[in-house]
């Protein structure tokens, strides 16, 4: 099964996924997270450590976001509404399907506090529709 993907969009795409978890976990929930997390700053957390993480977690977005434009090219093909329709609804049902009962589902066995669990998957849902958006706005 082949599909036509913008590279471009793709590489755009995961490098939202930067800008908005650094919005999301940094101004606007950064210190409950913390608090729910109990995860307390690390001074030593710079230089090559950060850069790896950083580096980690955007090879993680990367795959995310080839994926998403695999799937939204694959079911654009199938559809007769825009590719823009089609990649928020593929966005949104790759997220519910996926990303959200998982990180549901994982966090019930590890005994992580709800709140924390909703913060996780709304900024999961935030992420992947920004992604979507990137991918339909700019199609093959």
């Amino acid at each position: 099964m082949s599909a036509d993907i913008n590279w471009i969009a793709i590489i755009l795409a995961a490098i939202s996924t930067m800008i908005v978890g650094s919005i999301w976990y940094g101004p606007l929930f950064g210190k409950l997270w913390a608090k729910l997390t109990g995860v307390k700053p690390d001074p030593d957390f710079r230089g090559g450590k950060a850069a790896l993480q950083y580096i980690k977690a955007f090879l993680a977005s990367l795959l995310t976001s080839i994926v998403l434009a695999y799937v939204i090219a694959i079911v654009h093909k199938n559809s007769t509404d825009s590719y823009f329709v089609d990649a928020i609804f593929v966005g949104l049902l790759l997220w519910g399907g996926f990303t959200a009962a998982r990180i549901f589902m994982h966090d019930i066995f590890e005994g992580r506090p709800t709140q924390l669990t909703a913060l996780n998957i709304a900024h999961e849902l935030i992420t992947i529709v920004v992604m979507s958006g990137i991918i339909g706005l700019l199609p093959v």
